[in-house]
């Protein structure tokens, strides 16, 4: 992961702001402000077009800033199109506008099948206007949108623990032992085969680093680190050995949308134009 992130200060999370009338951001960076964040995303491009997906959804606001509690000023095209709330105006009142970030902030942190239901009914309508283009433009946001999503939910999983320690035996029979505090690598051993199994652990424990955890989705390490110590613990042969908190997923979370969409990919990669001929 050292290759993959050596800037890890540019990865670029989608923020549901915190303020009288909420909005989708792209920022870079988590803080600690209380804002819900789903990602991180490998480009700009894949965060704004999740962004766009949740405003082809939702009637948040699009526009930029914070505005007054109190209506001050006029409506945009936006929500002339009813494609907006529209906050600005005094069109729509604080608790009705409270709902719909609910629902975003759903979607972010749990389950995506709002926004799924209504892209994938867009997508089969453009489809019968052979209007193919616009709905797989339709397609790459929905997947964007999944992608980060099922990210930054598979991260605060893990991250969330306080401690988690797993062991797997290895080729040469014994076993190698990882401490993870926050999603971070505290600390790594292998028991001696002489050694007492239950207190070389504890000792391990208590030698590990101690993590003061930040904000967001990936409180302590790098994302990149993180996820390298999922991809461990989800190995054949893990056991875990202690968990201090709560190792979950959410059900009906992004994730499990991902194989459909990486299918399509697949797909698609394989996929010959015709005015091109096969390769053999």
């Amino acid at each position: 992961y050292n290759r993959r992130s050596r800037h890890p200060e540019r990865a670029l999370w989608l923020k549901l702001t915190v303020e009288p009338w909420p909005r989708l951001s792209v920022v870079r960076g988590v803080l600690d402000d209380g804002a819900d964040y789903a990602g991180p995303f490998g480009s700009r491009r894949a965060a704004e077009q999740a962004m766009t997906a949740l405003h082809e959804t939702f009637g948040i606001r699009q526009c930029a800033g914070r505005l007054p509690r109190q209506a001050s000023r006029t409506a945009c095209a936006l929500a002339e199109m009813d494609r907006c709330l529209s906050p600005c105006d005094g069109a729509v009142d604080p608790d009705t506008y409270a709902r719909e970030v609910g629902r975003v902030r759903e979607v972010l942190v749990s389950r995506p099948e709002s926004v799924r239901a209504r892209l994938a009914e867009t997508m089969d309508r453009l489809a019968d206007q052979e209007r193919f283009e616009d709905a797989g433009r339709h397609r790459d946001r929905l997947a964007a949108l999944v992608r980060g999503t099922a990210r930054s939910q598979r991260l605060v999983g893990l991250t969330g623990c306080r401690e988690l320690v797993a062991a797997r035996r290895g080729d040469d029979g014994c076993w190698q032992v990882h401490v993870v505090r926050f999603g971070r690598l505290s600390a790594a051993g292998v028991i001696p085969r002489t050694a007492s199994a239950r207190d070389w652990v504890r000792d391990l424990r208590a030698a590990a680093e101690t993590v003061v955890p930040g904000p967001g989705p990936a409180p302590a390490a790098i994302p990149a680190e993180s996820e390298l110590l999922l991809r461990w613990l989800e190995s054949a042969g893990v056991r875990l050995v202690h968990v201090d908190g709560d190792w979950t997923c959410p059900l009906g979370g992004a994730r499990r949308l991902l194989p459909v969409l990486d299918a399509a990919a697949d797909a698609r990669s394989v996929l010959v134009p015709f005015d091109e001929p096969a390769r053999r």
